[in-house]
């Protein structure tokens, strides 16, 4: 694929995610390798269409009105690069911590690694701490 359909993909797929769960889960099902696998800041692998459903859907129970914005993508060879912030108000549990109603934002870079068409890869860092501050789970620093 060139580099122009690879962008193309990207923004189709945040631009699925911000109209809401369900063109989320569609976007998955059309964009994903059957043998997806997801590296996650946590450590944690998700697997498949599946895993990546329902790490999604963790998404947008706890932050329902949640969007996402790319702020860069850098794409080569099979693989894109991509620094996008999430915003929303945090209305359900996330993480084991209850809805606060705050507003929350993180700062996220993911790389994205295509074959034929799909999604067959990806690595996901994200700002936990500045999230986990927003959420009140850890107190900001004093100034």
């Amino acid at each position: 694929m060139s580099t122009k359909d690879l962008k193309a993909l990207e923004r189709r797929f945040f631009n699925e995610c911000n109209k809401g769960k369900a063109a989320a889960m569609a976007a998955i099902d059309e964009l994903c390798a059957t043998d997806f696998v997801y590296h996650t800041a946590s450590g944690t692998d998700v697997y498949g269409p599946e895993g990546f459903k329902k790490l999604t859907t963790d998404m947008f129970n706890a932050v329902p009105d949640v969007r996402w914005i790319i702020d860069d993508m850098i794409v080569e060879g099979d693989k894109a690069v991509l620094r996008y912030t999430i915003t929303g108000i945090h209305k359900g549990e996330y993480m084991g911590k209850p809805p606060t109603n705050n507003k929350v934002t993180s700062s996220i870079i993911k790389i994205d690694r295509f074959a034929g068409g799909k999604l067959v890869e990806g690595w996901y860092e994200y700002d936990t701490l500045g999230l986990m501050q927003q959420l009140g789970v850890i107190p900001m620093p004093k100034k």
